[in-house]
């Protein structure tokens, strides 16, 4: 059965806690692409990883497993969530997975703020078990997250860039809007 699991980035610690700030799972344009997918009949999981502002490898992956990950599942990740797919992905080569869209992905490739929680081996072939990768970058998204893109595309083989002008960070913030639209049109459901 398709289904998906979204996953979201890393919040600062004020952020996490900020009463006047939704949860992870709740912010940017995460609840309208599950729901978009819910209305298509695909379960969309949005796990919310505890403490999120400071990464713990084995909590985040607790917290994906807890959902089915199978040859029709569809990935995505933002930020530090679309890094943690590319190290997940990596260090379960015998994994077959659906469609993997990485937004903004980060990888703290210069090993400055979570050199514990990307300290992996990247597989270069990960898009060969998957339906698809799609990196989506924006040219003016941050320093971290343009070196992250650059390693990925100099090292991943077979997989779709796509880059958006004056998108950020692809957050609310940056977008202005909650809905992207993008994400639907890289083939995530069929009717669109």
């Amino acid at each position: 059965m398709k289904n998906a699991i979204i996953l979201h980035g890393r919040p600062s610690k004020a952020e996490y806690y900020g009463e006047r700030f939704p949860s992870m799972s709740n912010s940017h344009w995460i609840p309208w692409l599950q729901s978009q997918l819910i209305k298509k009949d695909i379960p969309a999981a949005t796990p919310d990883v505890p403490m999120n502002f400071k990464p713990d490898w084995p909590v985040w992956v607790k917290e994906v497993e807890r959902f089915e990950i199978g040859p029709e599942t569809i990935l995505v990740g933002h930020s530090t969530g679309a890094g943690f797919w590319v190290r997940y992905l990596s260090e379960h080569k015998n994994l077959r997975v659906g469609k993997v869209i990485l937004v903004a992905p980060y990888l703290d490739v210069e090993k400055e703020e979570e050199p514990e929680f990307f300290d992996f081996k990247l597989d270069p072939n990960i898009s060969a078990r998957t339906a698809g990768l799609t990196i989506f970058h924006s040219d003016n998204d941050m320093a971290s997250v343009q070196s992250t893109t650059q390693h990925l595309r100099e090292n991943l083989k077979e997989f779709k860039y796509v880059e958006f002008h004056s998108y950020g960070h692809f957050t609310m913030g940056s977008m202005k809007t909650q809905e992207f639209p993008e994400l639907l049109a890289e083939g995530l459901i069929r009717d669109i």
